[in-house]
């Protein structure tokens, strides 16, 4: 039914005498020495994700990380521990501690490709757009809904203090879009028109309209009411006198000054350097050598071969007619949509039930980190995708939360929830995040991080274990699965269309409506996304690909005795890697067998 292809791989790594000696303690303790150096200098220098690996000691500070003097020093700290990884003896090194020094090497080599290429500089001079900029981690973490902690009344001080830094992140944002102006690098115009509204939702004229004001709405039943009284009164401060007027300048200068200075172009290329940086880009989310014009031309071809199997699909359910009017059908009929925010997470909450009792058919191990359903915030909602998936906390106190986008309820069809949950949840996002997170034995820039291609790639292929489910039996929600399919292959060619070869807004959104029955809020929200954030969107089918075509690789060589559990075990138990340590991985297990 699928079809993989085989592709080469970029091969970053050191390759050496695979015969290591047996005493970890002699060999590699400094390598364990070193990854413990390289993540308190990586967190000292930004630790402005440090919450959400567990580590709280830096609650009250946030860094800037736009200034000239910050990419000065994150490319000086991948030099310097490069250059003292090469000074250990990666042959003498355990097969673990190997694949460690491998996609560590990698990291730092890729980073500092990142600063040489000029492209880390360039995201300084573009630092807002709709999807996952700054301020949306600001405003999610200030109503409570994220990472930060309001579990006590340090928590509470913590947050505020955290802040001043935000404030001055604005600023300097806004000094490093005129610069970005005078050099002509510049947002596409419709990524501000996106971000305006958002930005405007904050400037609320009542302290008690603002999300920043929930987590006093939560203050703990165990704070003394003198500490609540000065918590109120303190928030009430901020919100009204730093956080607002904040929002307003970066909403009033992007309206009023940066605006008439966007471009009507929405591609890469279109910027100085733009075709040199998406080149940089698909390398670095796919973790692949592929070209980008190869990427383009896979994508066409996977879009060829899904639309075959639409077919199929419309034949077995008796309709009579047109693609495309089989996709009008399914846009229209009322049987597949639920008419309420609440009916749509009711629905999810029923899936999961279904997925929660048929998963462990293909897996020998759960995460233990729960996960809740929640709905993606009214401020966000209308120019976000349609999920998206936040990680626990390591210690416990945050579950994993899937995040559903319940604006537009016509573009959340009841078809295409499996695919989605499958992704997103279980046993997509949560399985491997919450597995990796949990494995105790990574070091840290193993078990809280990894590339995209990986990531995002598995999220994909655990849409397709919907079959070993049996949850495509209804042949609507196996049409849905290769909605979402050929949703990713046409990521491929759009984002590559538009960044290399000069497509459109709207030849991207074209693509979609001939190919897809998304709705066309669903499609235009992902076109844009595609604008604002290139090359991300290659990493999702690519990695799928990759993995699917290692999975074939297994089930050929083993046969009849082949375990698609143990297989999965293989792929997730050491975390998310490059995709070329991924398969030197599985080729190993594979002769083992």
């Amino acid at each position: 039914m699928r079809r993989s292809l085989a592709f080469p791989i970029l091969l970053l790594f050191v390759v050496g005498c695979t015969q290591p000696l047996p005493d970890r303690t002699d060999y590699g303790a400094p390598l364990a020495q070193l990854f413990t150096e390289w993540a308190e200098a990586s967190t000292q220098l930004d630790s402005n994700g440090a919450i959400g690996r567990g580590d709280y000691r830096f609650n009250d500070r946030f860094v800037v990380t736009l200034t000239p003097d910050f990419l000065a020093a994150d490319r000086t700290l991948n030099q310097e521990f490069l250059e003292r990884l090469q000074d250990i003896n990666r042959e003498r090194l355990s097969a673990t501690d190997r694949l460690s020094y491998d996609m560590f090497a990698y990291q730092r080599r890729i980073a500092l490709e990142a600063h040489d290429s000029g492209w880390s500089r360039a995201q300084t001079l573009m630092p807002v757009f709709q999807f996952f900029s700054l301020h949306h981690a600001i405003i999610n973490q200030g109503s409570g809904a994220s990472v930060i902690p309001f579990r006590t009344v340090a928590d509470y001080d913590n947050w505020l203090r955290r802040l001043q830094g935000w404030y001055t992140w604005v600023d300097v944002a806004i000094e490093n879009m005129r610069t970005g102006m005078e050099e002509g690098i510049v947002q596409p115009r419709v990524v501000i028109e996106r971000t305006l509204p958002q930005l405007s939702a904050q400037l609320v004229a009542e302290v008690e309209d603002s999300l920043f004001w929930r987590p006093v709405e939560a203050l703990p039943d165990d704070f003394s009411e003198a500490d609540a009284e000065r918590i109120r009164a303190d928030y009430t401060q901020a919100i009204a006198t730093r956080i607002v007027p904040a929002f307003r300048r970066l909403h009033d200068f992007l309206e009023n000054e940066y605006l008439a200075e966007t471009r009507d172009t929405v591609g890469l290329r279109d910027l100085p350097d733009g075709e040199a940086w998406y080149r940089f880009l698909g390398r670095f989310y796919t973790t692949t050598d592929l070209d980008v014009e190869a990427i383009h031309d896979i994508g066409l071809r996977e879009v060829d071969r899904i639309l075959d199997e639409m077919h199929v699909v419309m034949a077995e359910v008796g309709f009579t007619g047109t693609l495309q009017q089989f996709f009008a059908f399914l846009r229209e009929d009322e049987r597949f949509f639920f008419h309420s925010r609440e009916a749509l997470l009711a629905g999810y909450e029923d899936l999961r039930g279904v997925v929660e009792s048929r998963v462990d058919t293909v897996f020998h191990r759960r995460p233990e980190a729960p996960y809740e359903i929640l709905p993606i915030a009214e401020f966000e909602e209308r120019s976000q995708a349609g999920a998206y998936y936040s990680r626990p906390a390591p210690d416990g106190s945050r579950p994993g939360r899937f995040f559903v986008n319940t604006y537009d309820r016509r573009a959340r069809p009841s078809y295409a929830m499996t695919a989605l949950f499958l992704h997103e949840a279980i046993p997509g996002h949560h399985f491997q995040i919450g597995l990796q997170q949990e494995n105790e034995a990574l070091p840290a820039f193993r078990r809280f991080g990894g590339p995209t291609g990986f990531v995002e790639g598995w999220a994909l292929y655990a849409e397709t274990l919907g079959f070993e489910m049996g949850l495509y039996r209804d042949p609507y929600q196996y049409f849905g699965q290769l909605t979402a399919e050929i949703w990713r292959a046409n990521r491929l060619v759009i984002d590559t269309g538009i960044h290399l070869h000069g497509w459109t807004r709207e030849d991207g959104i074209q693509q979609m409506l001939e190919t897809t029955s998304m709705g066309l809020a669903d499609i235009t929200a992902e076109v844009e996304r595609y604008i604002a954030w290139p090359g991300q969107a290659l990493a999702f089918k690519i990695g799928q690909m990759k993995i699917l075509e290692l999975r074939e690789l297994a089930q050929a060589q083993i046969g009849e005795n082949f375990d698609i559990r143990d297989f999965h075990e293989v792929v997730l138990a050491e975390g998310a890697m490059p995709l070329a340590l991924l398969e030197q991985r599985v080729l190993e297990w594979l002769d083992r067998q």
